[in-house]
């Protein structure tokens, strides 16, 4: 009998009294569009990618179709946007020449990695231009914008305006140094370039201008109250779209955070080269707002898919065709707002567009200690860890899933991994299924035996692996994938202890009729394995089917596809080799040794004599006065106390401090520096600073206080 939705009762073919119509069923819905966050084409895939949004969506969509659900899996490469621009500028290259290199090597990791999306399209198509600038009109011809002047930062050095990417600077909320011009990500709140404390352009590494300019700007304030609604209790237009409590906490704690400050009209285009152009003769010169071109790839994706499959793109997306579809993005913590608030506004107004059922974000994986860190190289490379270990993408798989940060930030680290491939994989579940089969072949010569009548024990373990198989489908349903691979692991960890328990190895001996039903029970909790792994391992899961001589492709195959005694099977292979001591030095010392070579500061300078260095009269000095030096916007003219004299430093620092931000620090200076006129003012000594990889300047500070004068050594 089903109770509550739940398989109450074991469903295993071996229970006479069982009743055959049970059935194992995902939600209702039966449709889904599934989209995974569009990965900036600035990069390769690291592992914390993987692991937050990529690996759960496959999983979720994997199991889908496993219940004959019609999903549509969107992704693709996000081409626009400062990332990309800024990546070209550092390598030299232009934007186009950075997008083909990342795309396709982005999109082969994916299909080497077995992520398996209908389509993995890119937002430099032209498919996808002409869909953002269709939005774009549809929502300006209805009032949706308002055109208004405001006032940017411009870098003079680039002469050009910077986008929200292009400013970096301090939080005024949570004062992290890190904070972008449009969001700071260590807080999650909603920023303006103009809110940074200390901004810094990420072009030149100097402080910006402010010029004025003009854009259409999205007013999301005037949407603040059915969002409310629509997030804290899934109503819309009226009706319940959706469930509330199904949401992440991380995501609707984000959303409301940001609408109880007050949400703020935001600009929807850039003064940009690259992107979408804005599609009206006024906005020459423009370009879309990444995070308003970005989601419409996914429905851009859709069209493309559906011209080459000869399907109807509107049955996925439009509000009258879709009516009973589910929308689902699979995205990271800092892209929430953007999902669940930025594009909900934009689909809601052009009117035709169903809103996302969910949005599943995950908070963020972190490795070995640190964050991961494109810039450090410090990252696992998921197209390199391929390459080396193309063997074990389901351990990869299964260990990331085991650490998914779905509700807090997790940590990868490789003896962590080692430990789960060790202990759980090849100790548990390689063991299990590696002992049933030898077993068999061994004892029955391939040939599954028949099973007598079951003891309380047996009933116990089929009891154990048929609720685990139900927990398991009601937690990918909440989007639970890392208790749903835990219940996977339960069912192995059930078939090990009943071995281990059971010892029919040594009761062959004693009594053979009871081994037969032993192997018969072990080898079921087997076959039920090679289906529930299907979404977690589905490399491993088709190695096991092979090994039981059965193709189970169906969630519902857990209840009919039982094996028939006087089936042969075939021989067991290890499914999981051990990972020793030495592949985690080896991979530790890696991911350091990459990270050392890819440096961005300048290598070390020719080496001196201690004589030489002895030299250089170091002191502590205080500044006494500061003023800009006439027609150089780049110094300012220091009256520095040095302890035995007072003398004139010129520096240039006046890009980096106010005169009046300097007055009274306490310096380092190098005093017998052969004087020099700079712009007419002799500068006799220099005062050092500390540079930055944006070549963004900071003084150099004394952890005790010393008296001016003080020699350094």
């Amino acid at each position: 009998m089903i109770e509550k939705g739940r398989l109450y009762r074991p469903f295993f073919f071996a229970v006479k009294s069982r009743n055959s119509s049970l059935s194992l069923t995902s939600d209702m819905t039966k449709k889904y569009t599934v989209t995974a966050a569009l990965p900036y084409a600035n990069g390769p895939l690291h592992l914390g990618h993987v692991a937050g949004v990529y690996l759960p969506a496959d999983t979720f969509v994997r199991f889908q179709r496993m219940n004959d659900a019609d999903v549509l899996f969107v992704c693709g490469s996000d081409e626009h946007g400062a990332a990309i621009t800024l990546r070209a500028k550092k390598e030299g290259v232009s934007p186009r020449e950075i997008v083909d290199k990342y795309h396709n090597l982005i999109g082969q990791a994916f299909s080497d990695f077995g992520i398996e999306f209908d389509v993995y399209d890119r937002t430099s198509s032209e498919i996808h231009h002409e869909t953002s600038s269709d939005f774009f009109k549809t929502l300006n011809a209805k009032n949706k914008f308002i055109q208004k002047s405001s006032e940017q930062y411009y870098d003079e050095d680039y002469n050009q305006f910077l986008a929200d990417r292009y400013i970096t600077g301090t939080c005024p909320k949570c004062q992290s140094k890190d904070a972008y011009g449009d969001q700071c990500e260590k807080c999650g709140s909603d920023l303006s370039p103009t809110d940074l404390i200390d901004p810094v352009s990420t072009l030149s590494g100097k402080l910006p201008v402010i010029r004025k300019t003009s854009h259409w700007f999205l007013p999301m304030d005037q949407h603040e109250k059915w969002l409310k609604d629509w997030i804290t209790k899934g109503i819309l237009d009226g009706e319940q779209q959706h469930d509330p409590k199904a949401w992440r906490n991380q995501v609707t704690g984000q959303c409301m955070s940001w609408i109880d400050g007050g949400l703020k009209p935001r600009a929807m285009t850039r003064d940009l080269d690259w992107g979408v152009k804005v599609p009206l003769p006024e906005g020459e010169g423009k370009v879309l707002y990444v995070w308003l071109d970005a989601p419409i790839g996914y429905i851009s994706a859709t069209k493309k898919w559906a011209a080459e499959n000869n399907k109807n793109w509107e049955d996925y997306w439009l509000k009258e065709k879709a009516q009973d579809r589910k929308l689902v993005h699979f995205i990271g913590k800092d892209n929430i707002v953007f999902h669940a608030i930025i594009f909900p506004i934009i689909l809601k107004d052009h009117g035709d567009f169903i809103l996302p059922d969910n949005v599943p974000a995950s908070e963020f994986l972190n490795l070995e200690g640190d964050k991961f860190s494109t810039s450090r190289n410090w990252a696992v490379w998921l197209h390199e860890y391929i390459a080396d270990y193309p063997d074990k993408t389901d351990e990869l798989r299964y260990v990331l899933t085991s650490i998914a940060p779905e509700s807090k930030d997790a940590e990868f680290t490789w003896k962590d991994f080692q430990s789960r491939i060790n202990s759980e994989l090849a100790d548990v579940f390689g063991n299990f299924v590696n002992r049933t089969v030898v077993l068999t072949n061994k004892y029955y010569d391939g040939l599954v035996p028949e099973q007598g009548q079951l003891t309380k024990q047996d009933q116990d373990v089929l009891d154990e692996v048929n609720n685990a198989c139900s927990r398991i489908n009601d937690l990918i349903l909440k989007y639970k994938l890392r208790e749903a691979q835990g219940e996977m692991m339960r069912i192995a960890r059930s078939g090990n202890k009943y071995l281990a328990d059971n010892e029919p190895w040594k009761l062959i001996k004693i009594d053979a009729g009871r081994v037969e039903t032993i192997m018969s029970v072990a080898l079921e909790i087997t076959r039920c394995l090679s289906i529930a792994a299907m979404p977690f391992l589905p490399n491993t899961a088709q190695r096991l089917q092979r090994f039981l001589n059965i193709d189970s492709k169906k969630w519902s195959d857990l209840l009919t596809s039982k094996l028939v005694a006087g089936t042969k099977i075939n021989q067991a292979e290890i499914l999981f080799k051990k990972i020793d001591d030495e592949f985690v030095e080896l991979e530790v010392q890696k991911l350091s040794e990459k990270s050392k070579q890819t440096s961005n500061f300048p290598p070390m300078k020719e080496t001196i004599d201690f004589e030489t260095f002895q030299k250089m009269d170091l002191r502590m000095g205080k500044i006494l006065t500061a003023e800009k030096v006439k027609k150089a916007d780049k110094l300012l003219q220091l009256t520095v106390d040095t302890g035995i004299d007072t003398r004139t430093v010129v520096s240039g620092i006046a890009q980096h401090y106010a005169p009046e931000d300097v007055v009274g620090k306490t310096v380092l200076i190098l005093l017998n520096l052969e004087p020099r006129k700079i712009r007419g003012v002799e500068s006799q000594g220099m005062v050092l600073m500390a540079e930055n990889e944006e070549g963004v300047l900071s003084f150099l500070e004394t952890e005790k206080e010393f008296l001016h004068g003080q020699s350094v050594s």
